[in-house]
């Protein structure tokens, strides 16, 4: 079946109003669309999205002519895209903050592995960091006060930073809704419990009150819980981090503002505290987390199914306090103020999965985040209205494609190149219910 031909008079619904969901409602506004529509089972920024978040990691570097595979050209072209929003786009402008990024580790090989993967194919300029003293001062006296032990690292002062993903989501959300894009959030309205097919082709989706929601063209862009609506032949992981805050003293925020990104590949990252609650956010890092159950369709499968959490495994926080011991213990034992655990969908090589579906003409899947998603979000709408129209760049398409032949006989726990705790996928089955921590975030919520 021939999927109707895209015009700005098209019908275009939107399943998802995380960061990829609202970048493409934006972008899809801003070259004239008439009748877009974007359904979430929560109110914008959602309590659940992996965007509703303080500050996320942003870094862009220009590749050296030898590092050429495909996905590395195509992430580049994406980041390099996306580091121009952040510099220059209103909406998003004023949450990007510039204040450069140190990737360590503390261990001879992960050192090694950082200068082979991230340092070498770089033309990015890099302050070698050697020593305690050398990470030090990187930041005002009294901030890095711990001794960094076996920790080698690099700095660089450009091209990266962070972003308040929050704030930046909010304002894209705004901007589209000011430009004549339809929400319908919350429960049940906009609840997507399923889509609509007839004829072989998808034509909506059904709402959680009954409501079915036709369209010309449907995008499914609901992170890590568009697994549950669409079969994707094993090419999405739902996978979850974990995240916590400790309260700042006012006069603690101001001797924080602006300091560089401070990135340990296996033992976790900070950025400066928010303005506006005086909280600092730690993540503790490691290959990710897990739901896996039974798949209900397939029995002998299994899948790895979302929920939300507004707290993290106690071992969590028992790494996210190892990591401020080496780096700023005189805030190791200081309570947590907030926690939650954060989900995005992996592919099996990590690559963003933007593409109409072989099967449903109609259907545009952009999906497949990685772990990368936020910071992508200026202009990942704009590659998505791209592929929408029919004209994604060549560079990226190949990339991005539907391709389940990446996903046969798919090892549920690969680390996928990812590093920390012990070096291996979790699993939230393993966790009792007194294994958590018990923060108060009720207020919060």
């Amino acid at each position: 079946m021939a999927p109707s031909k895209v015009t700005l008079d098209s019908t275009i619904l939107i399943v998802g109003a995380g960061v990829w969901g609202c970048s493409t409602a934006l972008h899809l506004a801003r070259r004239g669309y008439k009748h877009v529509t974007v359904l979430d089972p929560y109110t914008v920024p959602s309590a659940i999205a992996a965007g509703n978040d303080i500050n996320k990691i942003m870094e862009h570097k220009e590749l050296k002519d030898s590092e050429n595979s495909p996905r590395s050209v195509a992430f580049t072209t994406c980041t390099r895209a996306a580091f121009s929003g952040w510099k220059t786009d209103p909406v998003f402008k004023p949450y990007f903050h510039e204040t450069g990024l140190i990737v360590s580790g503390h261990t001879p090989a992960l050192v090694e592995h950082i200068y082979k993967d991230e340092i070498e194919p770089s033309v990015a300029d890099y302050v070698k960091l050697e020593t305690a003293g050398d990470f030090q001062k990187t930041m005002p006296p009294g901030v890095l006060t711990g001794d960094f032990p076996g920790w080698k690292g690099w700095l660089s002062k450009s091209g990266a930073g962070w972003i308040h993903a929050k704030k930046a989501l909010v304002s894209a959300y705004t901007e589209a809704k000011r430009l004549g894009v339809n929400f319908i959030t919350g429960s049940p309205q906009g609840n997507v419990v399923s889509l609509v097919y007839e004829n072989g082709d998808v034509v909506g989706a059904k709402t959680s009150d009954g409501v079915i929601h036709r369209a010309d063209q449907t995008i499914l862009a609901a992170g890590a819980g568009s697994d549950r609506l669409l079969d994707f032949k094993k090419q999405l992981r739902p996978t979850a981090w974990t995240l916590c805050h400790i309260q700042m003293t006012p006069e603690e925020v101001k001797l924080y503002k602006n300091l560089p990104v401070l990135f340990n590949i296996a033992k976790g990252f900070f950025m400066e505290p928010d303005e506006d609650k005086h909280e600092l956010k730690i993540c503790d890092e490691h290959p990710g987390y897990c739901n896996f159950l039974p798949d209900p369709e397939r029995s002998d499968e299994i899948r790895s199914i979302p929920f939300a959490k507004h707290q993290i495994p106690l071992e969590a926080e028992a790494r996210a306090r190892d990591f401020l011991r080496d780096t700023m213990p005189h805030l190791a034992d200081r309570p947590l103020a907030f926690a939650r655990i954060c989900w995005d969908a992996d592919t099996p090589d990590r690559a963003f999965l933007i593409d109409k579906h072989p099967e449903h003409p109609s259907l545009l899947v952009a999906v497949g985040a990685s772990g990368n998603g936020a910071m992508q979000m200026p202009t990942i709408g704009g590659f998505i209205a791209d592929a929408l129209e029919g004209h994604l760049q060549q560079e990226l398409k190949h990339v991005v494609r539907w391709r389940p032949e990446t996903a046969v006989d798919r090892d549920w726990k690969s680390t996928q190149n990812r590093f920390g705790g012990p070096d291996a996928v979790m699993e939230f089955q393993t966790i009792g219910e007194t294994e958590w921590t018990k923060v108060d975030v009720k207020s919060r919520l």
